[in-house]
């Protein structure tokens, strides 16, 4: 018997078939079920293709779209090869059971992969909405999405054992202890993630800082299992979403919403030059507009102050006198003030620290009114400069330890006397 006639006896009489040559009908019929199930896929497709995706991008409702993005009808038309098998099993009598079995498992597997794929384009609509930064949901699909495979696999086996999903799920409290220790990492970020949604500890778009993880950077993804933070050297660093809750760090959101951003830094004065002003220093400083007012001001009040006391101004220490680092403190307030890009309904401030071995710290605790990074340290610097161009102007020297220059000029002197 040849294999025309096979085909012959199979089509008129498969049970007959299958006797003769059990291994070759059996061959012919997972290739005749893979070939109607690939040609109803690809018909499928061509479908969707051609009707449903140009019906959706006519559509003025822009949620399908994402549907369309995430390949939703792609994922869907998956199930068409198992509804295939399952009509053609009545035809195969040999593996008519193993081929329901596996179409009915096929299709229930399509389930969580089509929910998944619905949630992820709910998710990418819901992140163009403003409410999306504070209250983000993508944690929350995702243990859904990771719920619904674990049912699926339960309807899966029971399928595949032919045993109610009852059984299974009584014979899973026996692995709870199993389940908690591989599923412990999911379970601590879901729950990290529910306490990060409803406290608003962490936005998309924040800018946070974990040393300890080497994140500087701002946060663009919050899932279940990970936050990215793409560093400033645009390096993207994940930390799991647990640590979060178990580890400090650092949110820079609040000064961002503030409007103001915070300048706290010091210039450090050479004790030897801070003296009494005299009178010619004093005639010379107020030509200095910012600070004119002040020392007209101060003059006429410690001129009044000494004179009431009946003060002796035979030397300079009796009575008050202005000196050269507090007038220059006045100065470096009055330019602060004057300056457009530093907030004044925030915090300002011009102060001694205690002395120190590098001299006294002059600090300066202001808040400018721009909070972008390069803008904020252009005008960090631009202060800076000029206090330090300045100070000299007031008879200060700024200190700092001696170089090999400073050095090399002493030795100079020596040589030259």
């Amino acid at each position: 018997m040849n294999y025309l006639d096979l085909v012959k006896i199979w089509i008129n009489n498969p049970q007959a078939a299958y006797k003769d040559a059990p291994f070759i009908v059996t061959i012919a019929e997972v290739l005749l079920i893979l070939f109607s199930a690939f040609i109803a896929f690809y018909i499928f497709k061509i479908a969707i293709k051609m009707i449903f995706n140009p019906l959706i991008k006519k559509s003025k409702n822009k949620w399908d779209d994402f549907l369309v993005k995430r390949h939703f009808f792609h994922r869907l038309s998956l199930v068409v090869p198992a509804i295939v098998f399952y009509l053609y099993a009545p035809l195969f009598p040999s593996i008519e059971i193993m081929i329901r079995r596996i179409a009915l498992s096929w299709s229930v597997l399509i389930v969580p992969i089509a929910l998944s794929t619905v949630l992820m384009s709910l998710n990418d609509g819901y992140e163009r909405l403003t409410i999306s930064k504070s209250k983000p949901i993508k944690g929350v699909l995702q243990i859904v999405v990771i719920l619904s495979y674990l049912a699926a696999i339960i309807v899966i086996v029971s399928i595949v054992i032919n045993k109610s999903p009852v059984v299974i799920l009584s014979g899973i409290g026996a692995m709870t202890a199993v389940l908690m220790l591989v599923f412990k990492d999911t379970l601590l970020s879901f729950v990290a993630g529910l306490q990060i949604s409803s406290n608003n500890t962490i936005r998309k778009g924040d800018w946070i800082v974990m040393p300890q993880y080497g994140a500087d950077g701002n946060v663009i993804d919050i899932s279940l299992h990970s936050i990215q933070i793409q560093n400033w050297d645009k390096t993207i660093t994940t930390i799991p979403t647990h640590k979060l809750l178990d580890e400090s760090f650092i949110n820079w959101r609040g000064m961002e919403e503030s409007g103001g951003r915070r300048i706290s830094r010091n210039i450090n004065i050479n004790t030897n030059s801070v003296r009494f002003l005299t009178q010619k220093e004093l005639q010379e400083l107020g030509r200095i507009a910012l600070i004119k007012d002040y020392i007209n001001e101060k003059m006429s009040e410690i001129i009044m102050d000494n004179d009431t006391r009946n003060i002796d101004l035979g030397h300079e220490i009796n009575g008050r006198q202005l000196t050269n680092i507090g007038t220059f403190r006045a100065y470096v307030y009055n330019y602060l003030h004057a300056r457009s890009d530093i907030h004044k309904e925030m915090t300002l401030l011009v102060r001694q620290l205690q002395s120190k071995e590098h001299g006294i710290p002059l600090q300066v605790y202001a808040f400018t009114t721009i909070t972008e990074w390069g803008e904020y340290e252009n005008i960090q610097s631009d202060i800076f400069d000029h206090l330090i161009a300045t100070a000299p102007h007031f008879h200060l020297s700024l200190f700092q330890n001696p170089s090999s220059e400073d050095v090399r000029m002493i030795g100079k002197r020596e040589d030259s006397v």
